[in-house]
């Protein structure tokens, strides 16, 4: 079995291959892929070759975890079945490529355990699943619903609206004016416009790297920082404020199926809306410019591309 790519086959170097497919395994579904999404985060920082070590890091690799699309195949029993709309998280399933992530790709071969059935009404918005799993993830682990969020692209975006979904009240910064744009329901404003310092609850979903001495004096005493951006170097910070505040550092990491399930039910059920977020789409042949203005473009928050005319 074949299957169109992307390939970073080095840092800096991109390309669409045809790639071969693993055998399948038992409990493996073969997804026919319409839409994946680019991350201005991971995928960034693997193009460029900044990603900090991983287990399983290395090139060729297909980046990407956002897909979705229908199964068109089963291999022994599976709760999926065929024509089944699916958002699929990444796949290890190639040949000669790594798939560290690996969902940016026209057929996709993955265990039907990590695969995820979507209602029919869902389409191209649904690639936002894995982040606003991301968030949610992330706001549940916090002690509170998160007072204050620090970046408003698209995980921000969806943390501000899940938090209001769950009965928050956030306050977003955004130091980029460009992106003030899209508050529904929250205040957002730049920092140096904020007087507070006595937030209960911190979200960063910035990935700025000197963050904690940024947030950390914004505490009430025993306060917490939830860090879920991506931290490409190490971080630091000024003890003295943390001591002071007997601040809480916490880190949330992936989300787990139960976020996935949550946000999903949440999506259907009209409590969570995913529109107003792609704001850009190109098909595979165009790839080139599409990470460009992904990765560039800070009018870009989500870039998909469209697979379907491939299949």
């Amino acid at each position: 079995m074949l299957s169109d790519a992307i390939l970073f086959q080095q840092p800096g170097h991109l390309a669409v291959r045809r790639i071969g497919l693993r055998e399948p395994q038992a409990g493996d579904v073969r997804v026919a892929v319409e839409y994946c999404g680019i991350s201005t985060g991971t995928e960034r920082l693997l193009f460029t070759g900044d990603m900090p070590p991983f287990p399983g890091l290395g090139y060729p690799l297909v980046p990407g975890y956002e897909a979705v699309g229908h199964v068109v195949e089963t291999y022994g029993d599976s709760d999926l079945s065929i024509g089944d709309r699916v958002f699929v998280p990444g796949s290890n399933g190639f040949v000669d490529a790594r798939g560290l992530f690996g969902a940016s790709a026209s057929q996709l071969l993955a265990p039907g355990r990590r695969v995820t059935r979507i209602p029919e009404s869902m389409s191209a918005d649904a690639v936002l699943l894995a982040l606003a799993a991301t968030a949610h993830h992330a706001i549940i682990a916090a002690d509170a619903i998160p007072e204050l969020i620090i970046g408003h692209g698209v995980l921000g975006r969806l943390s501000a609206r899940i938090a209001l979904a769950l009965g928050g009240n956030p306050i977003v910064w955004e130091t980029e004016p460009r992106r003030h744009a899209g508050a529904d329901g929250y205040h957002i404003c730049q920092p140096s416009d904020d007087a507070r310092s006595d937030y209960g609850t911190i979200l960063d979903v910035s990935g700025t790297g000197d963050i904690l001495d940024l947030s950390i004096p914004l505490l009430a005493r025993g306060g917490e920082i939830v860090l879920a951006g991506f931290y490409k170097a190490p971080l630091s910070f000024a003890f003295p404020p943390a001591f002071m505040r007997e601040a809480h550092i916490r880190v949330a990491a992936q989300w787990l199926p139960a976020d996935m399930a949550a946000v999903t039910q949440m999506v259907a059920g009209g409590r969570l809306s995913l529109a107003g977020l792609v704001t850009y789409r190109h098909g595979p042949a165009d790839a080139g410019e599409a990470y460009r203005t992904a990765f560039e473009d800070v009018s870009c928050l989500k870039m998909i591309l469209e697979w379907g005319a491939t299949q």
